[in-house]
C-alpha cells in the first residue's frame, strides 16, 4: 500500500452570506475532492490542540502525525532548517516578515507578495545595519524571512503574527514582555533603514505595496523529532513550496522534493507537485503533497482568488495525483485536507475542525459523505478524529472500521 496526503492550506472557511450562507468550498466546484469523499470516508479533524495557535506549523505538524504537544517548539525553527540555518541549542529562531506599514497600520502582511530577489535586497540592508553578536539576519522566500537571536534572547517575547492584526495599529501589537524593548527596537529600526530604500522607492512608484518594515514572531529553539521511518515503518517525502513545511519534513527524515515552479502562492506549479507526487510513489511509501494559495488568498480576504485556487488545487493537484494512483499498480490511499481554516471575513486562521476524506484505489465500501466540504463531511463515518492520530489510522486502516 502506498500512501499520499494532500494539503490545501486554509481551504476551509465560513458560510458567507454572499453564497446564500455556504462556505467557499461549497460554493467552489470540486469534483474530484468530492469524488474521494463519495467514493471513501469522511468526517471531520481537529488539527490544533487546545492552548496552541491555529498556525500552519502546529496544523502540519498535526497531519504529519507529529503531536504538537509534544513536538512543537516555535515555528521558525522549522524554517531555519529548510532554509539551512543551523542552530545551536540556545539559539531562537524568529520569522521575519516584510510588511506594510502605512499611517501607522499593518496594512500588508507580505509586502504585496514581494518578489524573493527585492526582498533580498531589503533583508541584506537590515543584516548590514542591525546585526550583530546578538542578532543574524537570513533571507528567505518573498517576504519569508528569518532572524536567529543567541543565547535563548526573546525566548519568552510575547509576539503576533502579522496576518492575524491587519488593518490595525502596529504600537497596539508590538512584543511584550521579557526582552520586548529590543525586539521592539529592531522592528522601529527597521522602518527607518527600509522607509527610503531604492527597492521600495520603485516599488511605490509602480503603484505595489513596500516592503518597509520588518515584524518578528513564530520564535523558537530547535526542535527534537522522531524520524517518520520510527515512528511508522514508512520511507517519505514531502512537497511544498513553503520552508515552514519543508523543515517539518526535513526534522521528521523525509525527503524533501523541490518542484520547478512551485511559489506558495497563487501561481504555483499545481500540476508539476502531483505529477512529482506519483513519480514520488514510485519509491516512497508516503508522499506529502502541501499547497499554501488558498491559504494565501483567505489572508488576503479575496473570495475569488479563494474558489479559484481550491478549483485549481482539486482540478490539477487531486485530479491528476486520483488519476495517477488509480492507474498505479500498486493500491494507493489518498487522503485530502486543508490544514486549518482561513475564513475570507476574518482574513486570518481559527482552530474549528476541519473536512477530511479518505479513499483507497483498493474498492471499500463508502460512507454516507456526498460532497467535500464543512457540512457534507458529518454525515461520513469517521467523525471528529485528532489530526495527529490519521496517519496512524491510514496505516492501520482503522478509517474503513
Amino acid at each position: 500500500m502506498k500512501y499520499v496526503v494532500l494539503i490545501g492550506d486554509g481551504m476551509a472557511d465560513e458560510p458567507l452570506e454572499e453564497f446564500g450562507n455556504r462556505t467557499v468550498l461549497q460554493k467552489a466546484n470540486t469534483p474530484n475532492m468530492d469524488y474521494i469523499t463519495i467514493n471513501g470516508r469522511a468526517g471531520l479533524a481537529r488539527t490544533v490542540p487546545e492552548g496552541l495557535h491555529p498556525g500552519s506549523d502546529v496544523a502540519n505538524m498535526s497531519i504529519l502525525g507529529y503531536d504538537p504537544k509534544k513536538y512543537y517548539s516555535g515555528r521558525a525553527p522549522l524554517e531555519a532548517v529548510s532554509m539551512g540555518v543551523e542552530l545551536e541549542k540556545d539559539d531562537v529562531a524568529f520569522r521575519c516578515n516584510l510588511i506594510t506599514i502605512k499611517n501607522d497600520l499593518i496594512t500588508d502582511y507580505s509586502s504585496g507578495h514581494i518578489s524573493s530577489e527585492e526582498a533580498k535586497e531589503l533583508i541584506q540592508s537590515i543584516r548590514s545595519d542591525l546585526g550583530d553578536e546578538r542578532f543574524e539576519f537570513y533571507p528567505g522566500i518573498s517576504y519569508r524571512h528569518l532572524m536567529v537571536a543567541k543565547k535563548a534572547f526573546g525566548a519568552n517575547t510575547e509576539c503576533v503574527p502579522p496576518h492575524d492584526v491587519i488593518d490595525t495599529n502596529m504600537h497596539e501589537h508590538m512584543p511584550k514582555g521579557e526582552d520586548s524593548e529590543a525586539i521592539s527596537e529592531l522592528i522601529e529600526k527597521s522602518m527607518e533603514i527600509l522607509k527610503e530604500h531604492p527597492v521600495n522607492m520603485k516599488r511605490i512608484a509602480e503603484g505595489k505595496n513596500p516592503g518597509n518594515s520588518i515584524w518578528l514572531w513564530g520564535q523558537g529553539f530547535v526542535p527534537a523529532f522522531t524520524p517518520f521511518k520510527e515512528l511508522y515503518g514508512l520511507n517519505g517525502a514531502i512537497i511544498s513550496a513553503v520552508d515552514l513545511v519543508k523543515g517539518i519534513g526535513t526534522y521528521a527524515g523525509l525527503d524533501v522534493i523541490e518542484v520547478p515552479g512551485a511559489t506558495g502562492y497563487l501561481d504555483t506549479n499545481y500540476i508539476g507537485k502531483a505529477e512529482y507526487a506519483i513519480e514520488a510513489l514510485k519509491n516512497h511509501d508516503f508522499v506529502f503533497v502541501h499547497v499554501e494559495a488558498p491559504d494565501e488568498a483567505g489572508h488576503m480576504g479575496d473570495v475569488n482568488a479563494k474558489i479559484q485556487a481550491i478549483e485549481d488545487f482539486d482540478e490539477k493537484v487531486v485530479g491528476t495525483v486520483l488519476k495517477g494512483a488509480i492507474e498505479m499498480e500498486e493500491d494507493v490511499t489518498i487522503m485530502v485536507l486543508p490544514d486549518h481554516p482561513t475564513p475570507i471575513a476574518l482574513r486570518t486562521h481559527t482552530s474549528a475542525p476541519i473536512p477530511v476524506a479518505i479513499y483507497c484505489t483498493l474498492e471499500e465500501e463508502a460512507d454516507k459523505a456526498d460532497a467535500f466540504d464543512e457540512e457534507s463531511v458529518r454525515k461520513g463515518s469517521l467523525g471528529t478524529v485528532y489530526a495527529a492520530d490519521l496517519v496512524e489510522m491510514l496505516i492501520s486502516k482503522k478509517w474503513v472500521l
